[in-house]
């Protein structure tokens, strides 16, 4: 596999790490119809646990079964398809070596009581991961729950066994618990620190949610004033949360959240773009259309991406 000079430059912003990392990296990076360009998008199907069956599926009963989203993300060429042990289990034969995967290694469900901490199982292992074929793990942390520092302890000790064995990691970094109300989930000054503490984690691919204005934390408010620190318009929040992670020295995707007509799932990728984020990691905006109407939508996606939309 040859990469272009956009993905060498990308990887050696990984200073330290294996090859077999950086090989991993690679191939999700040059994978797709944007293989080359340093833009991703991704499908993750991790809802059917975070959610259950019907919230997820029933829109497009199709996406029931495992193999319906190995063969979207295919026919989409899209860069990698993530999702937890099962699902790629499900599919990992007949679909190997078609789509780089990430194995999702931790979960929670809808059936815990509210007023539990927030927090995830591992449901998966490295070796997991190494026997399906996986370019790399990807593990949830809740910034904000008064069970984060035990997930921080959990993602580190499984990052580092991931990189010796090979394997790049994906940390989704979603600040929610009880440091934190609705606002501040998606709160400005809490996305920037919650892209920092993924990039301190070790994340080679870092995920989060779009933010808005709001600036959550009084002490963060009095220094986003003083520095006028721009975030007035989403491509500015974006920015802003790549700067947090190393300067934009780590790759950095963001969620699709919930669904939402097309205008806006556009309007969010041109955000990102402009912005200088990698890309988007989007699941229910895509699955859940019939499936002509997501493979449109994944297209126009990647002309956006492409700067052509």
């Amino acid at each position: 596999m040859k990469t272009t000079r956009v993905v060498q430059k990308i990887l050696s912003n990984y200073e330290g790490e294996t090859p077999g990392v950086k090989a991993k990296l690679a191939g999700i990076l040059m994978n797709g119809k944007l293989g080359g360009t340093g833009k991703m998008i991704i499908l993750p199907v991790d809802q059917g646990f975070e959610h259950g069956p019907a919230r997820s599926f029933a829109p497009n009963p199709g996406g029931y079964d495992p193999h319906y989203h190995y063969q979207l993300a295919i026919d989409a060429g899209l860069n990698a398809y993530a999702a937890p042990l099962g699902m790629l289990e499900a599919g990992a034969d007949t679909f190997a070596g078609q789509i780089p995967t990430i194995l999702k290694v931790n979960s929670a469900n809808s059936l815990i009581p509210n007023e539990a901490p927030k927090t995830q199982a591992i449901t998966a292992s490295v070796d997991d991961a190494l026997r399906l074929g996986c370019s790399a793990i990807g593990f949830t942390v809740y910034p904000g729950s008064s069970a984060a520092l035990n997930m921080f302890g959990d993602i580190a000790e499984m990052r580092r066994e991931a990189a010796a064995k090979g394997i790049a990691t994906v940390i989704w970094s979603y600040p929610r618990g009880e440091a934190l109300d609705k606002d501040g989930e998606t709160a400005i000054d809490i996305g920037a620190y919650a892209a920092q503490i993924a990039a301190l984690l070790g994340a080679h691919i870092i995920k989060i949610k779009l933010s808005t204005d709001h600036l959550s934390l009084p002490e963060a408010k009095k220094v986003y004033e003083a520095q006028d620190i721009d975030v007035a318009t989403q491509a500015a929040r974006v920015r802003h949360c790549v700067q947090s992670a190393f300067d934009g020295r780590r790759l950095m995707v963001f969620s699709g959240g919930a669904a939402k007509g097309a205008d806006a799932v556009y309007d969010d990728a041109r955000a990102i773009r402009d912005g200088g984020g990698n890309g988007s990691i989007i699941g229910r905006n895509s699955f859940q259309r019939e499936r002509s109407d997501a493979l449109d939508m994944l297209n126009k996606l990647v002309e956006i991406y492409r700067g052509k939309a």
